[in-house]
């Protein structure tokens, strides 16, 4: 065969048809990486997304972006960003629930109205009172988180409250261990004032104070758990000045039958405070007498724990003759103290009156006998304590039956605590028995 007979393949020509035979378009469509592929290709509002993201601090752009971009944002945006740019702009609790996770291990949000966000403010303001050492912390930092909390803080529970910084006291190496014990190993030292930060506070609704320092360890004093006389009047002007605040906790702070007495002075006329707990402190029948003054008064509590106190029979009394008046309270905790019988016939002879009160604890105040008898009798006559505890008490057989024909006339209690009280299993079981009517009843009632 001839080279003319050979056939000479004829050139393609590219045409509009036809592009992929133009070499030029070719180059422009194959990748040079082979692993090249157009869903690699970012998406232009993704990359807006990182930009706003990675510049939030510097410029914080939120509300004019759109719901779906909005929350890619709040996604991605870092925990450690400024409270200064988040606080007033940020409301997502998602964002919020992962700022407290990433500082704090244990989080319970149902302390903190089951929201995130007022548990981080409150959370961290907390923080920064608790590691407060007065006249040595710079306040400033304080002052700023202030500002940027007030509006979402409403309850602060302070676990502790360091005393400033004082030179060191030489002691004599004779000294008796007797002095420490009695909290004479240094001058008295005053704590943070809350009269700085409650007019801040408008919000503020729960206050839960301990004077005292957390895991000192070797550096243990007397001194460091101090409820001073200036601490006293400072804190009772604060919380007279806080008219928002309803809930106020002062306990495990040897508080005294002179600092009680400052306390309720402050707190005669509060407007709003409705739970008052002073349990585990040193208050006598003094400091239950203002107490008494206290529930007289035009308070509006509804709630007052005394429990862990050193109450006896004179204080029993004035708090029983306050209760016989009383028409606001509706729970009272005296467990713990020393009535005795004295005092326990004193505050039934008050629920034989009073036709406010559902929840009564007299646990562990050695009741006997004749305390039962006129409980008793309150039994028969009250018609609206629903919740009674004698645990702990020397009420021994007889008092036992004496509860069980009470109750035999008693339709509204539904719980009693006899536990370690020696009333014996009969009378137990048929008070169970009758308690058990009564709540069956009360169930048929409500539905």
């Amino acid at each position: 065969m001839s080279a003319t007979d050979r056939k000479v393949p004829s050139p393609v020509v590219a045409s509009r048809d036809n592009p992929a035979a133009d070499p030029r378009q070719m180059r422009r469509i194959i990748a040079e990486d082979p692993d090249w592929s157009l869903a690699t290709v970012p998406l232009l509002t993704e990359l807006c997304i990182k930009h706003i993201v990675f510049n939030f601090e510097d410029n914080p752009i939120l509300d004019n972006l759109l719901p779906k971009h909005k929350s890619k944002v709040l996604e991605a945006l870092s925990t450690q960003i400024a409270m200064k740019v988040t606080s007033g702009l940020v409301s997502d609790e998602n964002y919020w629930k992962r700022c407290c996770k990433s500082r704090w291990e244990v989080c319970d949000i149902a302390k903190h109205g089951n929201s995130w966000k007022r548990m981080y403010f409150e959370r961290n303001l907390e923080g920064i009172i608790e590691s407060f050492v007065p006249e040595s912390t710079d306040p400033m930092p304080l002052y700023d988180t202030l500002k940027l909390s007030a509006q979402f803080v409403k309850g602060l529970t302070i676990r502790q409250l360091l005393p400033p910084v004082k030179e060191a006291v030489i002691k004599d190496d004779d000294a008796s261990d007797t002095g420490s014990e009695a909290g004479q190993d240094g001058p008295n030292i005053d704590h943070f004032d809350f009269g700085v930060i409650m007019p801040k506070l408008p919000h503020l609704q729960e206050l839960h104070l301990t004077y005292g320092v957390r895991d000192c360890g070797m550096n243990f004093e007397w001194n460091l758990f101090q409820f001073t006389t200036r601490d006293c009047l400072l804190l009772a002007k604060a919380v007279k000045a806080c008219h928002t605040l309803k809930v106020f906790h002062l306990h495990r702070s040897q508080v005294d039958d002179e600092k009680v007495r400052v306390l309720v002075s402050h707190l005669l006329d509060h407007p709003s405070l409705i739970t008052l707990d002073l349990s585990h402190n040193k208050i006598g029948d003094s400091g239950a007498r203002a107490i008494g003054k206290l529930l007289n008064g035009r308070c509006k509590l509804t709630i007052l724990n005394l429990c862990d106190n050193k109450i006896r029979s004179n204080g029993a009394a004035a708090i029983g003759h306050a209760l016989g008046k009383n028409t606001i309270l509706k729970n009272i905790n005296i467990r713990l103290n020393r009535l005795g019988d004295d005092g326990g016939q004193a505050i039934c002879r008050a629920l034989l009156k009073n036709e406010t009160l559902t929840h009564v604890h007299l646990g562990g105040n050695d009741l006997g006998e004749p305390t039962a008898a006129i409980l008793a009798q309150v039994l028969v006559a009250n018609k609206v304590l629903v919740e009674l505890n004698l645990s702990c008490n020397k009420i021994g057989p007889d008092g036992g039956k004496s509860l069980q024909e009470g109750m035999e006339e008693n339709s509204s209690i539904l719980l009693m605590d006899l536990r370690l009280t020696e009333v014996g299993q009969e009378s137990e079981y048929c008070i169970n028995q009758l308690l058990k009517r009564n709540r069956e009843e009360k169930h048929k009632q409500s539905s």
